[in-house]
C-alpha cells in the first residue's frame, strides 16, 4: 500500500504545526492510540460477533473500562415502538429505518441487539458508534439518529381543549402546563379544573388540579411532570341557568365565587318588564330535593343553580 510522506514540522510556528497535525488526522496519516487496538488474531475475529460487541458497549453508569456517554438532559428519551432513521456517514449499507423493539432493544447490523432503555437520541448515537468501533467494522464511525415516529412516549389530552389528541413527550420532565400549551390551551367553555390520571410505580392514580393553582403556587411540585400513558381530561365549565325576564336567558359560565348580581349582569340584566326584586334561586340538594328561596344579591352561586327573574308588577 502506498503511504504518502508526511512533511516535517521543524521550523514551523506553533499555529502552523497545529494546522498540519489537523490535516494529518483528517487524511488518516496518523491515528490516536486506542486501548485494546493492539489485540489482533483470534480476539479480532471474536469481536465481529454481536455478543462480544454488546459486552464492550458503554453503559450509562460510566463503569471503569467503558466509554462514558455524554447525555443531553433536554434530548428525547427513546422508548419501545419508536421508529428511528439511522444514518452512518459514508456507509449507505448501514443507514436504515429501524424500530425499537418491545423489550427496548435495537437490532443493528453487524453489532447485534443494543439495549436502548432510558437512552436519549444523543446517547443512542454514541452507543452505535462505540459498537461499530469496538467491533473494528469502522475506524471512526459517525452516526446520526432521527426519530421519525413516536409511539413509546405519548400523553393523551381529552375534553375541552383546542387540539385534543395524543402528544409525544419530546423531553424528560415535561410539565402539565407545557402539555396544555401543546394542546392549544383550554377552550372558552372548558373548566378551570382538570383531572390527571396515570400510573406511578405500578400503582394507578387520579389527581384533580386547578389551573390557577398551577401558576399561583410557589411550589414546583404543584405543576406535575407527565409520563408515558398519562391522560389529562378537561371537563366542561360549570354553569348556572337564568330564565324569565332577562335579556339573554340560558346558561351562564359559573366563574369562581360568582354572586347572584354577577350572574344577572353576565346575562345582560332584566328586561324593561323584568325586575330583580323577587328574584328566586332553585338549587338541588345532596339527596336530590329542590330548594327555592329569595337570595341576597351578594349570595354565592353553585354549579347547576337556576335563577328566575320575575316580571315587574308596576
Amino acid at each position: 500500500m502506498f503511504t504518502p510522506s508526511r512533511p516535517s514540522c521543524i521550523g514551523m510556528t506553533p499555529l502552523r504545526r497545529l494546522t498540519v497535525l489537523t490535516v494529518w488526522l483528517a487524511l488518516g496519516l496518523c491515528a490516536v492510540p486506542e486501548s485494546g487496538a493492539q489485540v489482533q488474531g483470534s480476539q479480532g475475529s471474536e469481536a465481529s460477533t454481536g455478543t462480544q460487541v454488546q459486552q464492550g458497549l458503554p453503559s450509562d453508569q460510566g463503569q471503569a473500562g467503558r466509554a462514558p456517554l455524554a447525555d443531553d438532559p433536554s434530548d428525547y428519551v427513546l422508548a419501545p415502538g419508536d421508529l428511528l432513521r439511522v444514518l452512518v456517514y459514508q456507509q449507505p449499507d448501514l443507514s436504515m429505518e429501524i424500530r425499537v423493539q418491545d423489550n427496548g432493544q435495537l437490532s443493528f447490523p453487524l453489532i447485534g441487539p443494543l439495549d436502548m432503555k432510558g437512552l436519549t437520541v444523543f446517547a443512542a448515537e454514541r452507543r452505535i458508534e462505540w459498537g461499530l468501533k469496538q467491533g473494528q467494522f469502522l475506524r471512526n464511525p459517525q452516526v446520526s439518529i432521527t426519530v421519525t415516529q413516536v409511539r413509546g412516549n405519548l400523553v393523551s389530552v381529552l375534553g375541552h381543549v383546542q387540539r385534543p389528541g395524543r402528544f409525544p413527550i419530546e423531553k424528560p420532565g415535561l410539565r402539565l402546563t407545557e402539555l396544555l400549551a401543546q394542546a392549544g390551551g383550554i377552550t372558552a367553555i372548558g373548566s378551570d379544573g382538570l383531572v390527571l390520571m396515570g400510573v406511578r410505580k405500578g400503582v394507578p392514580f387520579k389527581r384533580k388540579l386547578e389551573l390557577a393553582a398551577l401558576f399561583d403556587s410557589q411550589d414546583s411540585q404543584a405543576d406535575p411532570v407527565v409520563e408515558h400513558g398519562d391522560v389529562v381530561f378537561v371537563d366542561r365549565a360549570p354553569v348556572v341557568y337564568l330564565y324569565g325576564e332577562v335579556q339573554r336567558p340560558g346558561p351562564v359560565r359559573l366563574e369562581r365565587q360568582m354572586t347572584v348580581l354577577q350572574a344577572l349582569a353576565a346575562s345582560g340584566g332584566p328586561t324593561p318588564r323584568g325586575s330583580s326584586r323577587g328574584l328566586k334561586v332553585t338549587r338541588r340538594g345532596p339527596s336530590g330535593e329542590f330548594k327555592t328561596w329569595v337570595p341576597e344579591m351578594s349570595a354565592a352561586l353553585e354549579a347547576g343553580d337556576v335563577l328566575h327573574i320575575p316580571e315587574s308588577l308596576f
